[in-house]
């Protein structure tokens, strides 16, 4: 653990420090360094659109219209919607709700280098779960800048977060089936 002294002679856990340690011991595990760690854009593939109206689906079906969906291995192995408002949780967006559901049935480890399709770029919150969860690449179809004209949004994109994670590399993919995603908008 680390520790450091201050003046009044105490001595006191250094979560900085902590956490740089963690973040070198990540590295190390997943074979990242910082120089190789970041957010790389990823063209679209022609399965991109077919996954992402699966999240735009469970989008249709949330308290916003907000969906995802996780694929593996060419599969759909969780979805969710927000359920902010039936669930009286702010924290049970789309992206959350689709981890959630995975991990209540499946070891977390098998999220690592899956793709998780959402019908709006993840906010800081989602994304950090997204990047702790080893998820190796996101595809969005509305952006942040798209959102915000919506409704209120943290104004940090998911590329920032994912640049801010020196043990991971994430490949990112806007703009699929963003229309029909912004579309659910004049509907709820």
């Amino acid at each position: 653990m680390s520790r450091k002294t201050c003046g009044c002679g105490a001595d006191h856990f250094d979560r900085r420090a902590a956490l740089a340690t963690m973040a070198g011991g990540l590295a190390a595990a997943t074979g990242a360094s910082p120089a190789q760690a970041h957010a790389k854009r990823s063209p679209v593939r022609p399965e991109d659109e077919k996954f992402m109206q699966i999240a735009i689906a469970e989008a249709a079906k949330g308290d916003f219209p907000f969906g995802a969906a996780i694929v593996r291995e060419d599969k759909v192995v969780s979805t969710g919607r927000n359920l902010g408002v039936t669930n009286h949780d702010p924290t049970a967006h789309g992206e959350m709700v689709a981890i959630r559901r995975f991990v209540a049935d499946n070891p977390a480890k098998e999220l690592k280098g899956a793709t998780l399709y959402t019908s709006g770029e993840p906010c800081p919150m989602c994304m950090g779960a997204i990047v702790w969860c080893g998820i190796g690449r996101v595809v969005y179809a509305a952006s942040i800048e798209q959102l915000s004209k919506r409704l209120g949004q943290i104004m940090i994109t998911s590329r920032a977060v994912a640049e801010a994670a020196p043990f991971l590399t994430v490949e990112i993919t806007g703009g699929v089936l963003a229309p029909e995603a912004l579309a659910l908008f004049d509907k709820k």
